[in-house]
């Protein structure tokens, strides 16, 4: 008799990186005989990935794992599995699930993945994680509390995985961590940010390299040059300034960031033509006066990022910025998120509209959907291809050439010329 196979239901939550780590989890797992359910929510093993960074990420992993345990409880699960975040920042936390049967947290040392080529994004893209932990400490942030200090992946591994991926058909390697500028630097031969991207653009084949978040102030002539000159590298960085205020930079213990994060997108634009730049702010911080907010919408003006995201503030228990007196009320911050966001759309629009008429590479990464180098996956929206023989005749993983004929949201459409 043919024992069978053990079968596997996924939830991931968070971001990227988190999907990162259960995709080499579930790859070994499936290397060593398991098997995808085809229904997501029967399986012998349901794998809850869960993200911990704010309370809108724990009540969301809390309600799942509550779904997951009354799934089980009709026997549609035969076991509930709880990685990631939340039980690594709550490891006791588990006595409030009773059904849980593997309480697992973030794994500390790295995993080589037995299948590198397995991607939960789809035949076009994947990200590829560099690095783990962080060695910033700002005020708001329990990434180090949860993921430990920064440590870069050995290099071989990186290569290795990048290799398998393009051999399988991917056209994007999206590189992640918490600060990849910082590569290498927990290393003693010297190596950078940089010695691994020239290896990687090395690669034979056709496909793009994003680097994705780069701290303001690391940012050296070094990556500068790869950008400009890497055979497969897409001029985009996002570059999160989180505010632009001194004063502000000062309390979120970013001091180092000041004086770039008021130059970097100048710098950025005249040093790589065509770059598409990208950030984030925090609105509503301890510290944040009306003056001090009006200073960074008039910065946000000034600068003219390409895309730009903000969130209001939500204090983290164990953050020192948790502690800090002179914080805006809950409401302030999110209205003031507004504000940004509303702004942020004005400028959309008229940079939009502009692009309508002209001409682009792009990368098809579903059925009648395509991405310009300058937009990011998840975060940047998409092209829609317009109905035609042309666009039927395309397949995902192929670059095309696209005119844009219209805007929507925050995505285009465009025709396959």
């Amino acid at each position: 008799m043919v024992k069978a196979k053990t079968s596997l239901s996924l939830v991931s939550l968070g971001c990227a990186k988190n999907a990162v780590d259960l995709q080499v989890m579930v790859g070994n797992l499936l290397k060593d005989g398991s098997v995808l359910s085809s229904d997501p929510d029967r399986a012998d093993v349901v794998i809850v990935n869960t993200c911990s960074f704010i309370a809108s990420a724990r009540e969301e992993a809390e309600s799942e794992i509550l779904r997951a345990l009354e799934l089980k409880a009709r026997g549609n699960f035969g076991k509930v599995v709880v990685t990631g975040c939340y039980p690594e920042r709550y490891p006791k936390a588990k006595a409030k699930f009773p059904g849980v049967d593997v309480w697992q947290g973030v794994p500390s040392e790295w995993i080589e993945p037995k299948m590198p080529e397995l991607r939960f994004t789809g035949k076009a893209f994947a990200y590829l994680k560099i690095a783990e932990g962080c060695c910033h400490k700002c005020a708001y942030c329990a990434i180090p509390s949860i993921r430990g200090k920064f440590r870069s992946r050995p290099m071989d591994q990186i290569l290795r995985e990048a290799k398998a991926l393009v051999k399988s058909g991917c056209r994007e390697l999206n590189i992640v961590a918490q600060d990849p500028m910082l590569y290498g630097c927990d290393f003693k031969d010297g190596t950078r940010l940089t010695d691994l991207l020239w290896k990687l653009d090395a690669i034979k084949g056709e496909f793009w390299i994003r680097v994705l978040y780069s701290y303001p102030s690391e940012i050296t002539e070094e990556f500068v040059d790869w950008l400009n000159n890497a055979r497969h590298a897409v001029k985009y960085v996002d570059v999160p300034l989180q505010h632009t205020d001194p004063v502000v930079l000062a309390k979120m213990n970013r001091k180092g960031a000041i004086e770039a994060s008021l130059s970097v997108a100048e710098i950025l634009r005249e040093a790589v033509p065509g770059i598409t730049l990208r950030t984030t702010v925090i609105t509503g911080f301890p510290g944040e006066t009306e003056r001090r907010f009006n200073a960074l919408l008039a910065d946000m003006r000034r600068m003219q990022f390409d895309r730009l995201g903000a969130f209001a503030f939500s204090p983290e228990k164990g953050t020192k910025a948790a502690k800090m007196s002179s914080r805006p009320s809950r409401a302030v911050a999110q209205e003031r998120e507004r504000l940004v966001m509303k702004e942020a759309e004005k400028r959309w629009k008229v940079k939009a509209g502009k692009l309508v008429g002209s001409e682009s590479v792009a990368l098809v990464v579903a059925p009648g959907v395509a991405r310009m180098p300058s937009q990011a996956p998840d975060v940047d929206g998409v092209v829609y291809l317009l109905d035609s023989r042309k666009a039927r005749n395309v397949e995902v993983g192929e670059f095309i050439n696209i005119r844009i004929e219209g805007v929507s949201g925050f995505d285009f459409e465009g025709e396959v010329i």
